[in-house]
């Protein structure tokens, strides 16, 4: 089963300056996590978002597209990145996703992928 692992950083809860990236000891840390995925064989993917300052919603009511560029002002939760990982339970998914070594606040949200098999006659 395909699971996605979505990082929902504290830090992006507040606005961030323009030239935000995070701590190179982050970036260390976070990249040996990933390389302990890819050892194992369970890593599909993974990758770091920007801060919302960058990102364009496009929302849809009444027939007509809206789209509006960042800061958004009522921003809870906001992805900060994601991992695409393939194991055999939901319950390995978390056992992964606690190995992380994410900042305090931090929360990283874990839901598996819908596969042809869900969709069968």
């Amino acid at each position: 089963m395909r699971f996605m692992m979505l990082m929902i950083p504290d830090v992006y809860k507040r606005p961030v300056p323009e030239d935000f990236v995070p701590p190179a000891d982050a970036v260390a840390e976070m990249g040996k996590f990933n390389a302990a995925m890819e050892q194992a064989g369970i890593l599909r993917t993974a990758e770091g978002l920007t801060p919302p300052i960058f990102a364009t919603r496009v929302s849809f009511q009444g027939g007509t597209p809206l789209v509006t560029d960042g800061p958004f002002a009522e921003t809870k939760e906001v992805l900060g990145g994601y991992w695409i990982i393939e194991v055999e339970s939901q319950d390995v998914a978390v056992r992964w996703a606690v190995q992380c070594p994410a900042a305090q606040g931090d929360v990283i949200e874990v839901r598996r992928i819908f596969g042809p098999e869900d969709f069968s006659s």
